[in-house]
């Protein structure tokens, strides 16, 4: 009882009733999803509320007097007040984790000193010693196996150590003491406020950086009145780990869903060195950079290329110019690229164009004899090719010489 009577007090005395409060909290109190409503009320002549004007970023706001507040809200702001006042139990829960990574590094620092410690016995004086003994530990040819683990060091890096392990003796004193309850938690000092308004910057879709995120965050936590607001390199050491272990999060919420698909969901690697020139063709239209004169209108037009790459070869081996990406142009690129290579392809991979689903190349078995046609995003599955049938439709129909 004693420890909730100092608990009230104290938030009485944080929540002072001549404090304003934004007008975004006065909604979230209201459990409204907006605060059109508290500005309409604010601008009435006779609003009941005792209100001021401050600059922000791009231009203005409210903040509201909290005495002018319904007594309901202000009972509310009194009990999240008692609720940030509390006592807190030391013991929060979090042990200090060490992974078998960290453990095998601390074992490399201490074989690290002890060869530093042989290595003075060869010198006068412990500087000359440290420096040669440096020289020759960055250099990676000297105690390969512990560079191997704990990389390039600086000397007062090592000196660190040094004083750690001379302190203490134990191996512990060289294991980082960092605070887990487990691999995907991390230990801040950041509320989880503070992290709600960081992250609606971290996971914009306007891919704000993480220095200008910091920036926005800090200014919206000064403007609620939060005081001692954690340094900039705390901000940043969680968006680091943020992204480091919600990397699927970050992307999706960035960058979109494309590239969640194409950057984080899990995908087939082909192997080309399994195929042979001329196997598998890639066709792909391009709209030329300059201006040619269309032969049908006059008018001067950008005209397109199609062209056709073998994907073992990566080579170009065939491609129509004409005035628009249209049938004509690819069946003609597709003739082309066959007369070049002497063969026939197995499987011709297509755009997603207009002209490439048209009907005359999805569903006309006829003339293509079932080669396997497939576009990027879909693979088809065709029965084996039949040449003969390919031969005449495409060298013979499609584009008569």
């Amino acid at each position: 009882m004693e420890l909730n009577k100092k608990s009230k007090m104290a938030a009485e005395k944080n929540l002072s009733l001549n404090k304003y409060i934004s007008i975004d909290k006065v909604a979230e109190l209201k459990g409204l999803k907006s605060n059109r409503s508290i500005r309409i009320e604010i601008n009435k002549p006779d609003s009941k509320y005792v209100s001021r004007k401050i600059k922000v970023k791009g231009g203005f706001t409210y903040e509201v007097l909290v005495s002018s507040l319904e007594p309901d809200l202000q009972s509310k702001l009194l009990d999240e007040s008692i609720k940030s006042t509390q006592l807190i139990p030391l013991n929060t829960g979090a042990v200090t984790f060490a992974s078998e990574k960290s453990k095998l590094e601390a074992l490399a620092k201490i074989d690290l000193i002890h060869a530093l410690y042989k290595f003075r016995k060869k010198f006068n004086t412990k500087q000359e010693a440290d420096k040669q003994f440096l020289e020759l530990y960055n250099s990676g040819e000297y105690l390969k196996k512990i560079f191997q683990t704990l990389g390039s060091i600086s000397k007062s890096t090592l000196y660190r150590y040094i004083r750690s392990y001379e302190e203490y003796g134990t191996i512990d004193a060289l294991i980082p003491k960092y605070k887990h309850s487990s691999l995907d938690e991390y230990n801040t000092v950041l509320t989880q406020e503070m992290i709600n308004v960081f992250l609606k910057f971290l996971l914009h879709p306007n891919k704000f950086n993480i220095g200008k995120s910091i920036s926005l965050t800090r200014y919206i936590l000064e403007q609620q009145g939060y005081k001692n607001i954690p340094s900039i390199m705390t901000f940043r050491r969680y968006a680091y780990k943020y992204r480091r272990l919600h990397y699927d999060k970050w992307v999706l919420f960035r960058e979109g869903e494309k590239a969640f698909n194409d950057k984080v969901e899990p995908y087939i690697e082909r192997d080309a060195s399994l195929l042979e020139v001329g196997d598998v063709l890639i066709a792909d239209g391009h709209t030329l950079n300059f201006q040619v004169i269309n032969p049908f209108t006059g008018k001067p037009q950008r005209a397109t290329l199609v062209g056709f790459l073998d994907w073992k070869s990566t080579a170009l081996v065939g491609y129509e110019i004409m005035m628009s990406e249209n049938t004509q142009c690819i069946a003609s690129a597709l003739r082309n690229s066959i007369l070049n290579l002497g063969r026939i392809p197995k499987i011709v991979y297509q755009d997603n164009g207009k002209a490439f689903k048209s009907k005359f190349f999805q569903n006309a078995d006829c003339l293509f004899g079932g080669v396997k046609r497939a576009r990027s995003s879909k693979a088809a599955d065709f029965s084996p090719c039949r040449q003969a049938a390919l031969t005449r439709s495409v060298l013979t129909e499609c584009m008569p010489i």
